[in-house]
């Protein structure tokens, strides 16, 4: 998949748990550990501002693009 999602990464350096960050931002830690994990389909904006506001990140932060190597 050529989109990656990092939110581990900002997690880790908040050392913040899934637990934590899923109440803080509104949602179940299960969805929450399907957007971190890269299998969500999409993630809605409000989610998305939500993860910035209470990781103090960007989306760029939490969200890049790599090229898919079969290409």
């Amino acid at each position: 998949m050529p989109v990656v999602v990092d939110i581990d990464v900002m997690m880790a350096r908040r050392k913040m748990s899934v637990g934590e960050l899923a109440e803080r931002i509104g949602i179940t830690p299960t969805n929450l550990a399907v957007l971190k994990n890269g299998r969500a389909k999409a993630v809605r904006f409000t989610t998305l501002d939500a993860l910035c506001e209470v990781l103090e990140c960007q989306p760029g932060d939490l969200l890049r693009w790599e090229a898919d190597p079969a290409d």
